[in-house]
This record gives structure tokens, C-alpha cells and sequence, in this order.
């Protein structure tokens, strides 16, 4: 089947209806949910916008779905096609445990939609599967926007805050007592609010979707992995622009990843957010949505 024909079957297949849950949908062309088939799961998939630009594939955190990037879609999609999916244990994908890539997932979205370069957005988690893709697949891949991003073969830091490590005690406590709805409260403080931040400081409709949204992850079993070569020793060999973004209240491991990229991604630039933590394009932050797309419009037509 020619990239053609798999565009259009991807497009016919689809239901002409918004469940992203923006508020604005109108603003977009939305070519509504569809289904794509990569190992044993059916990944949910969300495509609208058009226009000329260099279409947009988003790959979200470990802890949301595919319904954290309205606030983005909202602005890009006037102007850029943007491609949103839901990965295996997170939102409406289904899947049966399986050894199997990430960024396979990610090039059967492409292949399905009948994209053969994309700019990449990623965040958390995503931001991991986003780094390796560019490294085995940098045809694939126009340009980059990370977002607290994970990096496979990380090590971390060796200490951290005293109120980090008290909250990571009690995630770990709470994850061995078995607490689902207490732990789903305390990831909402780790990931969307920030440890150096009170409890509560992101509330509101954004607090009910992040804890709607890791109430799926945490509930989903282990689905399995097969973990690609570290990207780590290999940083600069990414070789597309790179954005990178990260919170002033995100983790001490997460800013310091991400000061490593700035430092070892050839051609990327370094953004830090003052007063979001690791989802600032889920609290519709306005720098962190303007900067994203003036680094687009810049860099990638």
C-alpha cells in the first residue's frame, strides 16, 4: 500500500468526532479518533488540524494521555496537522502484555496516518520514546520538543531534597500498600503541582483530568518493554533542531537531564519555566505554548 493509500484509509476510517475534551474544537479540523494496530495493541489515535506546516506527532507523559495536549492542539492546529495517541497503558489503548518497542508504536502512528516526517513533541516518558526515535529513525523526524523529558540510560542524580525524597517515601509506601486513589493524590503533588510547591497549587478542571487520566495508568498492568540502546552516551548524535523545556519546580533529576540534552544536543535550545513543574503544556501555561510555537514557525516549516 503506497503512503496515499494508507493516508486515506486512515482518514476514512475515522469517526468524525472530538472526545479530546477541548474546549474550542471548533477552532480545528478534527478528523476524530481512529485505531492503530502495532503488535497486539490498538492504539487510540487522535488527528486534526491542517495546513502546510510539517505535521505534529505528540507523545504524552507516563502519567496523562493523549487529552493533555488540547491546550497545544488548540493553538497549532489552525496551521499544523496534529497527530495525538494514546500509548499502551495510558487512556483508550488496549494491549496484552509484550516485549515489544516504543518507538514502534510511535512509527505505526506515522506509517498509518501517512506521515513521513514529523515534528516530534514529547513529554515525560514520551520524551524518552521521542529521543530514540530520532536516534533510529532521524529520517523519521523534523525537529523536536521536549518536555521534562526522560532519557533511556539516564543515571540520574545522587541526591535529592529532603521534600522530594519524603514524598517519594511516601509514593513508594503507598504503591506497596496497594492505595490506588491516595497514590494517584501524591503523583498529582510529585508530577503536576512540583514537591517544592503545596499540594493543590495546579486545581481545577486540570487537577480532574491528570487525576482521571493516571487513575487508567496506575490501574493497568505491567504490559512489558523492550528497552532500546541506552540514548544517553549518545546524545549528540541527535541531529535535528531540539527544543528543551522544563519546569523550575520539576524534579532535581528531570532539570538536570534536561541540561544535559541543552548541553549535548548539537543544535537545541534551553527554555526553564518558572513556576510550572513537569506538564507545563498541561496547565495551558502561555510561555510554554508560545515558545513552542515560535521554535516551530523558526524552525520548521
Amino acid at each position: 500500500m503506497t503512503t496515499a493509500d494508507q493516508s486515506q484509509l486512515a482518514r476514512a476510517t475515522a469517526y468524525f468526532v472530538c472526545d479530546m475534551g477541548c474546549p474550542h474544537c471548533d477552532s480545528c479540523v478534527s478528523l476524530g479518533p481512529m485505531i492503530v494496530t502495532s503488535g497486539t495493541a490498538r492504539i487510540a489515535v487522535d488527528d486534526r488540524g491542517e495546513g502546510p506546516a510539517t505535521p505534529a506527532l505528540l507523545i504524552h507523559a507516563g502519567v496523562t494521555d493523549k487529552r493533555s495536549w488540547w491546550p497545544l492542539i488548540e493553538l497549532l492546529s489552525p496551521h499544523r496537522r496534529c497527530i495525538a495517541y494514546d500509548a499502551r497503558g495510558s487512556g483508550e489503548t488496549t494491549a496484552s502484555p509484550e516485549d515489544v518497542s516504543l518507538t514502534g508504536d510511535a512509527i505505526a502512528v506515522l506509517d498509518a496516518c501517512g506521515v513521513e516526517r514529523a515534528v516530534v513533541i514529547a513529554a515525560s516518558m514520551g520524551g524518552r520514546t521521542a529521543i530514540d526515535l530520532a536516534l533510529a529513525h532521524p529520517e523519521r523526524v523534523a525537529a523536536l520538543v521536549l518536555i521534562g523529558a526522560g532519557i533511556s540510560g539516564s543515571p540520574g542524580v545522587d541526591v535529592n531534597p529532603p521534600e522530594q525524597e519524603r514524598l517519594f517515601a511516601a509514593v513508594e509506601a503507598t504503591e506497596e500498600a496497594g492505595d490506588l486513589e491516595l497514590l494517584n493524590r501524591l503523583e498529582a503533588w510529585l508530577w503536576l503541582d512540583g514537591t517544592a510547591a503545596a499540594e493543590g497549587r495546579v486545581g481545577g478542571e486540570v487537577r480532574e483530568l491528570f487525576l482521571a487520566m493516571n487513575a487508567i495508568a496506575l490501574a493497568s498492568p505491567d504490559l512489558g518493554e523492550l528497552m532500546p540502546e541506552p540514548a544517553w552516551p549518545r546524545l549528540e548524535q541527535v541531529d535535528c533542531p531540539t527544543l528543551v523545556i522544563v519546569g523550575s519546580l520539576d524534579l532535581d533529576d528531570v532539570r538536570h537531564d534536561a541540561h544535559t540534552l541543552a548541553d549535548r544536543v548539537p543544535r537545541s535550545r534551553f527554555v526553564e519555566l518558572a513556576g510550572t513543574a513537569h506538564l507545563p503544556h498541561m496547565e495551558a501555561d502561555p510561555t510554554c505554548r508560545e515558545i513552542i510555537a515560535d521554535f516551530l514557525a523558526d524552525k520548521v516549516r
